[in-house]
């Protein structure tokens, strides 16, 4: 990756011109890292897979954000600045909301600590939304801790997201994003079917649900081969979260530290793509690629 500063410098210029316009919380006393560069600091440490905040200060050491702010108080700004990061966020998505009417949802565990020591841990343990064992199929293991929802569309764009225990059922998604989507088709894996949910979707929103039957239901048909590449790109979009903004690895004690963390991950790769397409003029999805 290219020098922390640099990347800094280019992401905080676009995060002036594209959002600008949202408002941070008021603060008394006008702080010498602003909530704006903050964000921009936090959501390039992501890009560049500082998942430390020790590693990010070691890299700032000596740069003009030296000593600007404390490490301590950069962790707790960043998680008030949680409901600012996701309107970024949404505001970097939309500029991509015109390109399809095709979208993937799918799900991925987020395991916040190990089987073995699930009972006698106490992360997350006094929120509302509590962990709980839940069971991945996808790679046969059972886990403790979250699952994390998302829609992308069929380039890769993340537009939607949720949070909910491990052992809540996917479909379970799908009554949440009903009023967020309109007559557009939502491609899903085995785990959405429903014919009951397929059909309330389509009568209010006109979402038409596409997934893969099953092959001892009745008038099987073969799932569309066009379809099914098409939702490799959300499976892609996960392993690239997981690969190189480490969001299956969590140092986070509370539900709002760790929701931070995640939103703050899928920001910076929500801004990676849009300097790759609107400023940059190449590849959508080349996320391991220098920015200067």
């Amino acid at each position: 990756m290219n020098n922390l500063i640099q990347n800094y410098e280019i992401i905080l210029k676009e995060l002036t011109n594209t959002c600008g316009h949202i408002e941070t919380v008021r603060q008394i006393r006008v702080p010498k890292l602003s909530d704006r560069e903050l964000v921009a600091l936090n959501i390039t440490a992501e890009y560049m897979s500082i998942n430390s905040e020790l590693q990010l200060f070691r890299c700032i050491s000596g740069t003009y954000l030296d000593g600007i702010i404390e490490r301590s108080v950069y962790n707790k700004r960043k998680r008030k600045l949680l409901p600012y990061i996701e309107k970024i966020r949404e505001t970097l998505s939309s500029k991509f909301s015109e390109f399809s009417n095709v979208f993937i949802v799918d799900s991925t565990p987020i395991e916040i600590c190990k089987v073995s020591r699930a009972k006698r841990s106490g992360i997350c343990s006094t929120e509302q939304i509590k962990p709980a064992f839940g069971y991945c199929a996808a790679q046969n293991t059972r886990y403790y801790g979250y699952k994390l929802h998302a829609v992308c569309d069929k380039n890769g764009i993340f537009h939607s997201f949720d949070f909910s225990p491990a052992n809540v059922h996917d479909v379970n998604y799908l009554l949440d994003i009903k009023d967020n989507f309109k007559n557009c088709v939502l491609i899903g894996d085995r785990g959405y079917i429903s014919k009951e949910l397929q059909v309330d979707l389509f009568n209010s929103s006109r979402i038409n649900l596409s997934v893969p039957m099953r092959k001892n239901q009745q008038d099987f048909v073969e799932f569309s081969k066009i379809k099914s590449r098409i939702r490799k790109r959300i499976e892609t979009n996960i392993s690239q979260l997981c690969g190189q903004f480490s969001i299956n690895i969590n140092f986070a004690k509370t539900f709002q530290g760790l929701a931070t963390r995640i939103v703050s991950k899928i920001t910076s790769f929500t801004m990676i793509q849009y300097l790759n397409f609107f400023v940059f003029k190449r590849s959508l999805n080349k996320l391991k690629i220098n920015l200067s």
